[in-house]
């Protein structure tokens, strides 16, 4: 059936009028030619949440079986309901099902004689619903889509199944569909659409024609080859895409029909990759159909065949074609740079990526071919001509990714704006300014050109209705004066454009925008480097594809006839030039040709049926039960389909085996061989990245049975199969079924597609979480495997981030939890975690969220990626839900997994990520559950933790709220001092029922004085504050009790009651009465008003005379109570007591609650318009005993752990109140004192290197031992204890390294032990052949066949330091983490890889050069990345290896293939230590006393900053963050990361001991940061492990 092909336009206006509505968006066209004519159209319901659809035309022809299928359901194109497609009624034969009328009368029918038309249109469109064309039925297929109900009875009726519930039949016929148990030659038609084939979701028809909707998926595989082919992230992701591709195939061959247009633009993909067959052609494609090759408007009388008529493109063609057209001068540049904009995929009326053409004249006079004058320099971009090769080169010098372009040729700015007068004002809003300004816009053509810095488009040179303004206010586009309207503008422009002068050069712009200065060298030169994407890997639909590598022939057939007019080439020497000029220029264009055949791809074989189709009538065909179907299916049913081989791959031997299986099969039609054929090509394709087959050399492969050259380039089983599938013998090309169980395809792909094939449905979301879960919780991902399950986690996972209901929550709880169980380290650190922290991060309800704060569910996580790993990255995400108006429900299971955690993380993890970050949040929205963390964590920890670890902060609080009250500051500041205040009053509250009398008056009362005086002192603080201050000190002063108040409060009080006595206030006499409970229940109006809050309390507590005794100034209080309050002892004693015992309630309910509704602010917060969150549940009143208990037994913890722990107050100065709100805890500034806090021996010898465990409580040290001997120790942190690790070592331990995955310790002695670190038990031993490095050369046949990469190496002697370091000595370690290898460096410059898991020795990769007949030995090693995660979830290794060496050198090599891609002389001496903070930096230090940070996409001549400062060399150093600690004999120094380039100097310092008094002497040997304690170790060359801060 031919397509009706409309000028966009026309389109336009179609749609509008056959749906009637302008709510029916029309996004733009979607042309398959290089000219904007088109059948189908992006549109969306005008709703910026409505998905894209395709709505495509066809004509109605009446004999074709398509129109009478559409007929038939929609005889006549009335408004009527739309109808789904309603099923066959099967008639019951026994066990066999029969259908009457199977086949289709039609003479010309395209579709099998297997089945009528009917039934196989319904069987591959079963969604569609078909009647006449209006915007309610599209709308409501718009909604049914987006609601998900189109399929969800399907996954339903299979999650009924799993729970062993009744089923329904379709779920069987959609098992069989997608090969369970196993795929069938033949396919029965239903009404279950398979997974993989594109759902047509209606056929409407108007007067006229057919319309097919089906979504817009973003991608289809011809983007992803083009513009991201490292999305296909590896070769098992090519091999799932193949079997998505094959599946349906195999079920439309079943069904006798095939596809007949298999190609890369018909395999769409959805966002998550998911595969998209597109069958609209198939559907309406008739036998004897030829595609139209006259680009024409369907509309009679349209504008658009009078602009076109002179261009000679038809479609469809090639590339080659057309060049040779280009070249020789039959096709002008016009017809020629359309056709290189469609196979660049550049699209018309797509803004964003919009077909471009050149500027050839600058506007400023008219164009003459015979005058120099404004012409535009086609040898140099608009870009460059624009900004100027000056700025370029210092963009291009300056940025950290270097390049001179940062924008697309054409940016949809600039095409909006040259198309402005024809646009709508709301696409002007979107894409040029949101506030639509009319005079912005360039009103000539002379500034339209000065202004921009892109290219033009096609419009200026053909349609002279681009400038005529339809907007009201915005006037016509003018035209340069030489011309005398549009019609002539367009005439000379387009001229111009055809003139010999730009045919001369227009080959040297087709060489920047679509050539080979897009890249390379030829980029540098041309000033056209662009900025890359900033991440390869992600999927994209445009892009600028470089189409030719080689520079483009210039245009020689119009130069050969200008030259032919010169009358000085006719005869001699001159004419034999030209002719050889002319057969070099044919040479060279023959070689171009041949370069770029990639851009002619052909799929299709083009072989005519030589024999008749299978027909199948309804006497000889049967429909019966699958043997292999069970007579019940259940879930044990589906997981006996699962399998995994996560270890396992075929060989070239099995592919072999397959190939002779094959040989007595055969094809029932040429046209089903055909899809054979291209899928071969198609696989083919995606591993060599570019087409197999161009007209030339599939004309030479099916005339002589040439393969082409590029089959030489595909893996050996992957050309085995390339080549089954391409037979020029079409019979003998496999069935898709025969390919779908080859070995090319691992148990695994066949596993993953089995259990995402069910996800892929049109269904909710509700119904697909129900399914994974159900599945996943009866054990299908511990079947399949740790690798397949990784496979399909990321089309799982994306589910657990959308809105869900309670039970949705839990099933997506289901699915996590079971995915955390099966997936490896990394992949859980990729995957995983990254949904954890969104998750963590929504606002408001969430029962997921509250779920993922369970204490099971983090100990679960800590289990599997440590508790490192958890800080990094999850922590922050818990605290984040006590602050900023949490929910309830999230704040209250955060503070109680806080609280439940804090102990087994240790005092230095708690107070550094928990209690300094709470703390940090003050007066920035920290809810009551937040305060209740801290008071119930100083609770459980002790007495002793709280006043040596919270009172200090608390105290640092306070005073910087003082101070800042004391200055001039802002108001937002003074208002967010005062509620940070607040906040840390109301902990205090709650930590002094945890104290006793006597640490309450030793820490709160005389320690620099009382800080509730202190702050009720204060002149410049708020009311709010004074008033709770005043509420807490009588609080506390009730709780220690009249004797000890009137011993320590009062004599401080006093001096406050004598400020207020000799106050304004008090001399300016009566003032009008307030009510008593005024300050109770509002904000106080003045300072005064604390005499009503503080003296009938004392006077209730103390007694009225003693609190006269102590107070000389009481007459003159009483007398300003009795005027301003009426307030008198004698008569109010009993009301205050009352009010007194009410207030101790009231704070005793807080104190045994500390999470209940009540705070000593809320009084007046609320009298302010504040809100204060209240917890989510209440606690038991048994916490609260806890609470005392605790108090009461603290005096006996004088012993516990980490009593050696130092407070953080004295580095920390209180909240910074212009930081960020709610900053992480890494965030904080970590002030580095340089104290030595313990110190301790823990060596005979010296230490010579450090491993820590992830939680940061236990580590080991290395080093000389008893005797000289190796000794490791194993260290808790907590008691500054050791015991013996490891006592297999009889030379001395030069580098340690934990394998926490596998529970396992390296340590390195010139061999390497592998023990368990909880037991000490030696694993393996490993150590070089010594003999490898003798006098004579390693034979080959020696080498084992597993070591294939192994090197062979030459005589090396006997080492540069010593015998202990010869060339069979290891000399460092390195934990390649993402790998679970270890590497160590060899005394010879060599690299050994080492399997952790099996204990083994691997590869060799050796990095030194043979030059020197003394080679250095390794001294260090770091790689890129080895433990950090993309952005995208994608699992990363580390791409490159850095190896320092005692010469001064740095080497790097390539991960992957261990080539060597640099070396440089990094130092002058011996290189001690090196780092890779982030992938593009290593950081070095060495003997020669500096410390070096290179930037490795930039030259290594010199380094990025060089640091320079120490007296001696620097012996080692460690990273945190952008902070660098660095050793120098007794000494370290203070670096930054972040500063400027270039050479700074650091200044040395000496660690003190923690009293300031005396200073370290020892030299230091090591040194390794504890980032989360904010603590640092270091080693000493004597044996000591000192910890410092």
């Amino acid at each position: 059936m031919e397509e009706a092909q409309f000028c966009f336009e026309c389109l336009q206006r179609q749609i509008r009028t056959d749906f009637s509505s302008e709510k029916l968006l029309f996004n733009y066209a979607l042309a398959a030619s290089p000219l904007p004519f088109s059948s189908e159209a992006v549109v969306q319901v005008s709703n910026s949440d409505s998905p894209h659809f395709i709505l495509k035309y066809f004509p109605i022809h009446q004999d074709a079986c398509f129109t009478n299928y559409i007929n038939e359901h929609c005889p006549n194109p009335t408004p009527v309901d739309i109808k789904p497609v309603e099923p066959q009624i099967l008639i019951n034969n026994d066990e066999n099902t029969s259908l009457p009328g199977l086949w289709c009368n039609t003479s010309n029918c395209y579709f099998s004689k297997r089945f009528s038309c009917l039934r196989t249109i319904t069987s591959l469109a079963p969604l569609s619903q078909i009647g006449p064309a209006s915007f309610p039925a599209f709308d409501e297929l718009a909604s049914s889509f987006v609601s998900g109900i189109t399929e969800d009875h399907v996954l339903q009726s299979l999650n009924l199944l799993i729970q062993g519930k009744a089923t329904r039949r379709d779920i069987i016929n959609f098992l069989n569909i997608i090969g369970v148990p196993s795929f069938t030659e033949t396919s029965f038609p239903g009404c279950i659409r398979h997974p993989n084939i594109v759902p047509i979701l209606s056929m409407m028809k108007s007067p006229a024609h057919i319309n097919i909707i089906l979504p817009k998926p973003p991608y289809t595989l011809e983007n992803i080859l083009h513009y991201s082919p490292d999305a296909l992230k590896s070769s098992w992701h090519i091999k799932f895409l193949m079997y998505q591709i094959l599946s349906p195939l195999r079920y439309m061959h079943g069904l006798g029909i095939a596809h007949g247009n298999v190609s890369p633009s018909t395999v769409l993909l959805t966002d998550s990759f998911w595969c998209w067959l597109n069958i609209g052609d198939t559907l309406t494609l008739q036998s004897n159909s030829k595609l139209s090759r006259k680009l024409v408007c369907c509309t009679e009388g349209c504008h658009s065949n009078e602009i076109y008529a002179d261009l000679k493109l038809s479609h469809p063609t090639d590339w080659h074609t057309v060049f040779i057209r280009w070249w020789s001068g039959d096709l002008t540049n016009f017809d020629y740079l359309l056709y290189l904009n469609a196979i660049a995929g550049r699209r018309w009326g797509d803004h964003t990526f919009h077909t471009v053409m050149p500027w050839v004249i600058d506007f400023s006079v008219k164009p003459d071919d015979k005058k120099e004058t404004g012409w535009r320099d086609l040898s140099k971009s608009k870009w460059r001509l624009a900004k100027g090769d000056e700025q370029l080169d210092f963009t291009y010098l300056t940025s950290e990714i270097p390049h001179h372009v940062s924008d697309e040729c054409l940016s949809e700015l600039a095409v909006c704006s040259y198309k402005a007068r024809r646009l709508p004002l709301s696409v002007l809003r979107t894409a040029v300014r949101s506030v639509y300004e009319p005079n912005e816009y360039p009103s000539t053509m002379h500034r339209l050109y000065q202004w921009t810095p892109d290219e033009c488009i096609p419009e200026f040179y053909y349609d002279p209705k681009i400038f005529h303004s339809q907007h009201s206010g915005m006037s016509d586009l003018a035209v340069p004066s030489w011309a005398s309207s549009p019609e002539e503008f367009v005439k000379l422009h387009r001229d111009a454009l055809e003139s010999y002068r730009v045919s001369c050069q227009i080959h040297q712009w087709i060489d920047i925008i679509f050539g080979y200065q897009m890249s390379g060298e030829a980029a540098v030169a041309a000033k056209n480097v662009m900025l890359p994407p900033s991440e390869p890997t992600n999927a994209r639909s445009a892009g600028r594809r470089q189409l030719f590598s080689l520079p483009h022939p210039a245009r020689w057939g119009v130069i050969k006839k200008s030259s032919q007019h010169n009358p000085d080439l006719v005869t001699g020497e001159k004419h034999v030039l030209h002719e050889t000029s002319n057969l070099q220029a044919l040479e060279k264009a023959a070689m171009f040709i041949e370069h770029a055949s990639h851009l002619s791809p052909l799929y299709d074989p083009g072989l005519e049926e030589l024999s008749s189709q299978e027909e199948v009538t309804s006497e000889n065909f049967e429909y019966g039960r699958d043997e292999n179907l069970p007579l019940a299916l259940d879930i044990h049913f589906l997981l006996q389909n699962i399998e995994a081989d996560d270890y396992s791959t075929s060989g070239y031997q099995d592919f072999l085996l397959w190939r002779q299986k094959l040989s007595c099969s055969t094809n029932p039609s040429a046209k089903i061989a055909n899809d054979v054929f291209s899928i071969g090509c198609i696989l083919a394709e995606l591993h060599l990245r570019r087409p197999l087959f161009n007209p030339t050399s599939l004309a030479l492969y099916l005339h002589s049975g040439v393969l082409p050259n590029l089959m030489q380039e595909l893996p050996p089983q992957v050309s085995i199969l390339v080549e089954v599938c391409i037979q020029k013998d079409w019979k003998r090309r496999p069935s898709m079924k025969s390919i779908l169980e080859s070995p090319y395809f691992p148990a695994t792909v066949r596993s993953s597609y089995l259990f995402l094939a069910p996800l892929h449905l049109l269904s909710k979301d509700g119904s697909r979480i129900h399914y994974v879960s159900s599945y996943a919780k009866s054990g299908a991902l511990k079947l399949m495997g740790t690798f397949a399950a990784e496979m399909c986690a990321p089309y799982c996972l994306p589910l657990l981030l959308t809105r869900l209901t309670d039970a949705e929550a839990e099933s997506a709880y289901i699915i996590l939890k079971e995915f955390l169980r099966c997936l490896s380290l990394q992949a859980v650190k990729t995957l995983i975690l990254p949904v954890i922290q969104k998750i963590l991060q929504t606002t408001g309800y969430s029962h997921m969220k509250v779920s993922l704060l369970q204490d099971s569910f983090v100990r679960e996580l800590w289990s599997k990626v440590g508790k490192q790993i958890y800080l990094e990255n999850i922590h922050s995400m818990v605290l984040s839900n006590l602050y900023v108006s949490p929910h309830k429900s999230s704040s209250g299971a955060a503070s109680v997994l806080l609280i439940g955690s804090s102990d087994e993380l240790g005092i230095p993890l708690t107070v550094h990520q928990t209690i300094v970050p709470l703390i940090q949040c003050f007066g920035k929205g920290l809810c009551s559950d937040g305060i209740d963390v801290i008071v119930r964590i100083g609770g459980l920890l002790g007495e002793t933790f709280i006043v040596k670890q919270i009172l200090p902060l608390l105290k640092n609080v306070v005073r910087s709220c003082i101070d800042v009250s004391n200055l001039s500051r802002p108001e937002p500041m003074q208002s967010w001092s005062a509620l940070a205040l607040m906040d840390c009053l109301m902990t205090l509250d709650g930590i002094v029922e945890l104290l006793s009398n006597d640490v309450i008056v030793k820490e709160l009362i005389e320690d620099g004085g009382c800080l509730y005086i202190q702050l009720l002192m204060t002149s410049y603080l708020g009311m709010p504050s004074l008033q709770v201050a005043a509420t807490s000190l009588v609080a506390i002063s009730q709780q220690i009790g009249p004797e000890l108040t009137t011993l320590y409060v009062m004599p401080k009080l006093k001096e406050l009651f004598e400020k207020l006595a000799f106050s304004e206030e008090t001399r300016s006499g009566p003032r009008l009465k307030v009510s008593k409970n005024k300050v109770e229940n509002e904000q106080m109006g003045n300072r005064m008003d604390l005499v009503l809050l503080l003296y009938p309390p004392f006077a209730s507590l103390l007694g009225i005379e003693t609190l006269r005794q102590c107070c000389t100034t009481w007459l003159i209080l009483e007398q300003y109570l009795l005027w301003n309050h009426n307030w008198k002892w004698e008569k109010t004693e009993e009301s205050s007591r009352g009010g007194v015992d009410n207030l101790n309630s009231r704070r005793t309910s807080y104190s045994m609650n500390p999470t209940s509704e009540y705070n000593p602010a809320k009084v007046f917060l609320h009298g302010l318009g504040w809100s204060v969150p209240q917890s989510q549940v209440d606690k038991d009143v048994k916490n609260s005993k806890r609470h005392h208990h605790v108090r009461s037994l603290s005096t006996s913890r004088d012993h516990v752990p980490w009593n050696w722990f130092p407070t953080p107050a004295t580095s920390w100065d209180g909240p910074d109140f212009l930081g960020r709100v709610g900053a992480s805890s890494n965030e904080i500034p970590w002030k580095i004192s340089a104290s030595v806090i313990h110190s301790v021996r823990a060596h005979h010898g010296a230490l010579r290197s450090f491993a820590v465990c992830q939680d940061e409580c236990t580590f080991y040290t290395a080093g000389v031992g008893p005797g000289f001997k190796g000794s490791v120790q194993k260290w808790d942190l907590s008691r500054i204890v050791s015991s013996s690790a490891y006592d297999g070592h009889e030379e001395v331990v030069n580098d340690i390294c934990v394998i926490a995955s596998y529970e396992r310790t390296a340590s390195c002695d010139g061999t390497i032990h592998m023990w368990n670190s909880q037991s000490g038990k030696r694993i393996s031993v490993i150590a070089e052949n010594s003999s490898q490095y003798g006098t004579s050369l390693m034979s080959a046949s020696k080498i084992h066949s597993d070591q294939a990469n192994m090197l062979d190496l030459s005589s090396l002697g006997s080492g540069i330091l010593s015998s202990a370091y010869d060339g069979s000595m290891y000399t460092c370690m390195h934990h390649l983490e993402t790998l679970n290898r270890l590497v160590a460096g060899t005394g010879n410059g060599s690299l050994r890889f080492i399997d952790i898991e099996e204990g083994q020795k691997l590869h060799l990769w050796r990095s030194d050069s043979f030059e020197s007949s003394f080679p250095s030995l390794i001294s260090s090693i770091c790689s890129c990345g080895s433990t950090k995660m993309q952005t995208n979830g994608a699992a990363t290794s580390p791409s490159w290896i850095a190896a320092g060496l005692s010469s001064g050198q740095c080497r790097l090599l390539d991960m992957r293939s261990g080539d060597l891609i640099t070396s440089w002389q990094a130092h002058d001496g011996y290189v001690t230590k090196l780092a890779a903070p982030e992938d593009h930096l290593l950081v070095s230090s060495a003997l020669d006393k500096t410390l070096r940070v290179w930037d490795l996409r930039k030259n290594l001549a010199s380094p990025l900053i060089l640091f320079r400062g120490h007296n001696d060399g620097v012996s080692g150093f460690s990273v945190w963050g952008q902070d660098v600690i660095s050793i120098s004999r007794s000494k370290i120094g203070l670096s930054s990361l972040s500063q400027q380039d270039g050479q700074h100097r650091l200044t040395p310092q000496y660690l003190y001991m923690a009293d300031r008094e005396s200073r370290n002497m020892s030299v230091l040997s090591n040194i390794t940061i504890l980032p989360f304690s904010r603590l640092f170790l270091v080693g000493t060359e004597d044996g000591y492990l000192k910890v410092c801060c």
